[in-house]
């Protein structure tokens, strides 16, 4: 496996070397990064490279539970990218490797919005239109403003995740609930999916190993494969990468969310900014 900074941290490394002591409040501390838990941490060996993406329970618990448990198992060892369309996703988890087949378990129960109070607050929230919008975790996630939970019975507001590049989707037929083990990284920003498709985990690494996927409706002859799928909890220790992710409720992001937001004006939403992941 080869492991290295992603590059948004690259990028922000870059950045801090250049601003120099007159700024270095914007070098991130190690208290600005946090150590995803190795449960929710999928190690996907392809053919043409490592994925390593973060599952949200938080955000789709049913899902992620699905998915943690077919990773275990192994279903998903050997299955092929399928479905590719080069500006939009590349779909995988179907056994029969066409589209039409699942696992064994019972279809699941769309989660295509959730509930967010506030034990669960946007990092670097700002306004986005009517609504906010900033990240959970690394997923990015537009809500209902903050200010309306008062008026509910639970105190809590719909949210959403946002189908930014490196997002992962659960697939699903024209039935909202009829997602089971099929699901696709996103290589491009789609906003028509949000609401309508449960995002439930984003990529860490490995983004331009889901952009170099063999692109076809379906593909022809496929050849790329997810070889191993693995969660990190369960590789042993020395060949467990060492995976850390900014906080997005910290200063240091905050700090480079706002430094985008400037440059971008009012095109600017959460899918402009990669969150700075170190993998060693």
């Amino acid at each position: 496996m080869k492991f290295a900074m992603t590059a948004a941290a690259l990028a922000l490394a870059a950045a801090a070397t250049s601003f120099g002591a007159a700024s270095a409040q914007a070098v991130p501390a190690s208290s600005d990064w946090r150590t995803p838990d190795p449960n929710n941490v999928v190690v996907v060996e392809t053919n043409k490279g490592l994925i390593i993406a973060e599952l949200y329970p938080q955000v789709a618990p049913n899902h992620v539970e699905r998915v943690r448990g077919l990773v275990k198992s192994g279903f998903y060892d050997g299955l092929t990218f399928f479905r590719v369309i080069g500006d939009f996703m590349a779909q995988t988890g179907d056994p029969q490797n066409t589209g039409i087949g699942g696992s064994d378990q019972p279809n699941l129960t769309a989660e295509f919005t959730f509930r967010r109070g506030g034990d669960l607050p946007l990092g670097a929230g700002f306004k986005h239109g009517s609504n906010e919008q900033g990240w959970v975790a690394n997923l990015p996630v537009t809500s209902q403003n903050s200010a309306l939970a008062v008026m509910t019975a639970d105190r809590k507001v719909a949210s959403w995740g946002n189908f930014c590049p490196g997002v992962l989707g659960m697939a699903r037929a024209g039935d909202p609930d009829s997602a089971n083990s099929q699901f696709f990284f996103m290589r491009q920003a789609n906003a028509s999916l949000d609401k309508t498709y449960t995002a439930f985990g984003r990529v860490l690494q490995g983004v331009d190993v889901v952009r170099n996927i063999k692109t076809g409706e379906p593909v022809p002859d496929p050849q790329d494969k997810m070889l191993s799928v693995k969660l990190l909890a369960d590789l042993p220790a020395d060949k467990r990468p060492a995976v850390q992710v900014m906080d997005t409720r910290s200063a240091a992001f905050k700090a480079l969310v706002a430094k985008r937001q400037a440059e971008m004006g009012g095109s600017f939403t959460n899918c402009d900014v990669d969150v700075p992941v170190q993998v060693k």
